[in-house]
């Protein structure tokens, strides 16, 4: 993998001979599912040579996985860690609350002997990912036909929602990370009142990750069901008993044409536009907006572009701004977990 000539990353350590053809281990930690990988970094890019998957919740810590990966693939002097987490990182340590484990940098230097630790909230760490994303992993909503200069947003729905930026120097895009998907949740019609009344009831104070995540994707389809009574097919409560519910949902909107479900994506949609256009105003992301995260991966064939790019232009007195932002769905899953390992090979203070 070779950075994209149209993502131009501050990453200074390109430049230093000494980054080359070093050995990492890059970790994308999250609720379900945590992957590792080993890298060789080069030519300022990055070689990947082992990539496995380990169930988070059968693990105490992720020293535990970390040391299982090792071990597993006869693991030798690997010299560095770049750590991509679910949460907000602070001085070298974190305590993402759906993982339930405290993480800290220095721990893994001194129980694993790397030379260096790198730790990232994972939409940071997948925004310097990006830089390693080809023209095929992007698929345009909406685009000029390129990325302009300025300020970049990425909003991501999976487990959670990850909202992150780049900022543009006038040279180099500068990723970082953000909480804004805690932010509060604010209803636009009489429906999305209900629907907040129903959220407030459960959480108190309502987030957009009540709304624009796996479990806000439920959320919605729940309020269908039990407050506007939309009928629930009852092999369809089988299956989300027993299967990913996103992906369920997805495949009775699309080969059942079963219309809670579909009504279910179609709101979604909407509040994921609406969304995009806060955090693209808050940003000033005039250089465009990455949609990336479980959920659109999931749903991509479903998506409206053209209805999605009418409602994130609505405004009151930006749209002349946001009509011109290009828009791009992230297709490539493995973001968070290349930009982690892109980061602790190239960036220097």
């Amino acid at each position: 993998m070779i950075l994209n000539p149209k993502f131009p990353l501050y990453l200074p350590g390109v430049k230093n001979g000494s980054n080359d053809n070093v050995s990492i281990i890059g970790a994308n930690l999250r609720e379900d599912i945590t992957t590792l990988g080993y890298f060789v970094s080069g030519n300022g890019g990055l070689e990947i040579e082992i990539q496995n998957n380990y169930p988070t919740k059968e693990y105490a810590s992720f020293s535990e996985i970390l040391k299982k990966f090792i071990q597993d693939n006869h693991l030798e002097n690997v010299k560095r860690l770049g750590i991509a987490v679910p949460g907000p990182v602070l001085n070298g340590k974190s305590s993402p609350a759906r993982l339930g484990w405290n993480l800290d940098v220095e721990e893994y230097k001194r129980d694993f002997g790397f030379e260096k630790v790198d730790m990232l909230n994972d939409l940071e760490a997948s925004a310097y990912g990006m830089g390693l994303l080809e023209d095929a992993d992007l698929d345009p909503i909406y685009t000029s036909g390129h990325l302009e200069n300025g300020n970049v947003a990425i909003l991501a729905p999976g487990n959670g929602l990850g909202e992150a930026g780049y900022f543009f120097d006038g040279k180099y895009l500068r990723p970082f990370a953000t909480e804004g998907g805690h932010s509060e949740f604010s209803p636009r019609t009489n429906v999305e009142v209900e629907f907040y009344q129903f959220l407030n009831n459960i959480y108190g104070i309502v987030s957009w990750e009540n709304v624009l995540s796996k479990g806000g994707l439920f959320n919605i389809y729940r309020f269908l069901r039990d407050v506007k009574r939309h009928p629930e097919p009852e092999w369809l409560a089988d299956r989300f008993a027993n299967g990913n519910f996103a992906e369920e949902l997805y495949k009775a909107a699309i080969e059942e044409d079963v219309l809670i479900c579909k009504i279910a994506l179609d709101t979604f949609l909407e509040f994921l536009a609406r969304e995009a256009n806060n955090l693209t105003l808050k940003l000033k992301a005039t250089g465009g907006l990455f949609i990336s995260g479980d959920i659109p991966q999931i749903i991509a064939d479903y998506i409206n572009k053209d209805k999605f790019y009418e409602k994130f232009k609505i405004s009151d007195k930006m749209e002349e701004m946001l009509r011109n932002i290009p828009i791009y769905l992230n297709r490539n899953p493995n973001t968070a977990l290349n930009g982690a390992a892109l980061y602790t090979a190239y960036y220097q203070e």
